[in-house]
């Protein structure tokens, strides 16, 4: 089994790619290793003790190293790791009676007005076919987290999650592409 490996615009962050599905629907980003005790991979992952983020993909896996670790050093851990698990096909999370769950997108952020469906169905849209796709290639994901006066909130996942670049691409990517395709909206800030 070959794994590849893509460097990522944010320099703390490799993305590997097993050449196989990682997670069918969907992506889980874990951040810290309370989190990652869902998963059998991820918490192999922080146990390495260099490791300070995982984040599952469709066909990634990105890790995110400590403040001062040589990738040089961490990367044969990861990939002997990687490859363990997915030659053995171990399951990605542990049975449902370990009581993982996956937190409602909706959680603790601001609720669409209905009478803004219109504008949310266009908002959702363009991130579902521009903007995650791209970011995704980068090793992260991004949420829609909510509309509201003008505002589109979003949450930056995986690589992109503490990326030096993710305020620019939200400012100068994401949020000139939304207001070009939907006048309605003013703004874009990180939830």
């Amino acid at each position: 089994m070959l794994i590849e490996t893509e460097l990522t615009p944010n320099p703390a962050t490799i993305k590997f790619l097993p050449g196989r599905i990682v997670m069918e629907n969907g992506t889980r980003d874990f951040a810290d290793p309370e989190e990652a005790a869902a998963s059998p991979l991820a918490e192999a992952l922080f146990n390495l003790g260099d490791v300070t983020g995982v984040f599952f993909g469709r066909e990634f896996i990105s890790v995110t190293a400590a403040p001062g670790t040589e990738w040089a050093s961490l990367k044969p851990d990861v990939l002997g790791i990687l490859l363990d698990h997915f030659s053995a096909n171990m399951p990605l999370f542990h049975a449902p009676a370990a009581g993982f769950s996956v937190p409602s997108a909706d959680a603790d952020y601001p609720l669409d007005d209905p009478a803004d469906e219109d504008i949310v169905i266009q908002i959702k849209e363009l991130i579902e076919t521009r903007v995650r796709p791209a970011v995704a290639n980068d090793g992260g994901d991004i949420v829609y987290r909510g509309f509201q006066k003008g505002v589109v909130f979003l949450q930056m996942q995986g690589a992109c999650s503490g990326c030096p670049s993710s305020s620019a691409t939200l400012k100068n990517g994401i949020e000139q592409l939304l207001k070009h395709y939907v006048p309605e909206v003013t703004e874009v800030r990180a939830a």
